[in-house]
């Protein structure tokens, strides 16, 4: 080996060496570092959800008396939701059944009228001026409904089969309209924030911008229409606390009750369990008709029986109605 050879290597062999040594002081640091910024990013994530959480609106369901923390306005909630219930307006077709249609604005009118009336008796008046009402009867064989934050309802016509009669319908739209009043789709987006994009907006918050994308982009999600409407919409805790709701809602109008039970009989038989309607995430049948069950002595205080009956044409029969009756209050 020439002297050439011998110092080329001794120079490869202390530079290896050094490199070495390089990567044994350093390898500590780096791992120290990524746990730093490991941790600084779990840190921030949680410091992201404390503060959302810390900065949200307190806001109590009312009957349940159950407590929410919403990180949206209802400003923001209704803006979106009217933009939705737009769009799925463009396309929808109005059923051209003018006597099935008027039933539909019948027991919706009357229905929120009762309401209205509870929500401003008992100290929710400025939430009861956020509801603009509409109703709405559409072309569409599926056992479907819904109620829009700020009361936009719609009914599709291949609901009235199964209900058969207004009593029945205003159990759906009562369940349907509980969770506009209890504001299901708005801390249905709260939730997501907090658990899904807590670090966006607090970036979203360091940086001055706020959190508008953000309530933006859970919008559709929230609050989607079109071929999904309602599926996977909520949670069984909300869908049942909607039940409940719902079915004191129904009683307020002047509808029986206890007429809920052998309704979600049939819906259950119509639709094999709930697995091809909006119901499909609800509770089970049985679950729903044991809580009904449970939550029927209540909801009998609020009712007053049917004085005057008229007749109404259904879609496969005929179903009975009555002229508005004075609700009680709680």
């Amino acid at each position: 080996m020439t002297l050439f050879e011998i110092k080329k290597t001794y120079l490869c062999t202390s530079k290896n060496r050094a490199v070495r040594e390089n990567r044994r002081t350093r390898n500590p640091k780096q791992l120290i570092s990524k746990m730093e910024k490991s941790l600084c990013k779990t840190l921030i994530a949680s410091l992201a959800v404390a503060m959302l959480t810390a900065c949200g609106t307190a806001s109590t369901v009312p009957i349940t008396g159950r407590t929410q923390r919403l990180m949206v306005t209802d400003e923001q909630v209704l803006s979106l939701s009217n933009q939705e219930y737009n769009t799925y307006m463009q396309t929808a077709k109005l059923s051209t059944d003018a006597t099935n249609t008027a039933m539909v604005k019948r027991v919706g009118e009357r229905l929120a009228n009762a309401v209205v009336t509870y929500l401003t008796n008992n100290g929710y008046a400025n939430d009861a001026q956020t509801y603009s009402w509409v109703f709405n009867l559409v072309q569409d064989a599926s056992a479907n409904a819904f109620c829009m934050p700020g009361g936009k309802i719609v009914v599709y016509d291949g609901l009235l089969p199964i209900t058969q009669t207004e009593t029945a319908l205003a159990i759906v739209l009562g369940h349907e309209i509980a969770h506009a009043v209890a504001k299901h789709s708005a801390e249905r987006m709260s939730n997501q924030i907090k658990q899904q994009y807590g670090t966006q907006v607090l970036s979203g918050v360091l940086a001055g911008v706020g959190a508008s994308s953000t309530v933006q982009s859970l919008g559709n999600i929230a609050i989607g229409l079109g071929s999904k409407v309602g599926s996977a919409a909520y949670s069984r805790k909300q869908e049942s606390e909607a039940d409940h709701l719902g079915l004191v809602f129904a009683a307020m109008a002047g509808y029986d009750p206890s007429q809920a039970v052998p309704f979600w009989q049939r819906m259950s038989e119509a639709t094999g369990g709930g697995s091809r309607s909006i119901f499909s995430d609800h509770p089970s049948d049985a679950k729903r008709i044991e809580d009904i069950q449970k939550w029927l002595p209540e909801a009998q205080k609020y009712y007053t029986p049917q004085v005057v009956a008229t007749s109404a044409k259904a879609s496969t029969g005929t179903t009975k109605s009555t002229k508005k009756t004075t609700s009680k209050k709680k």
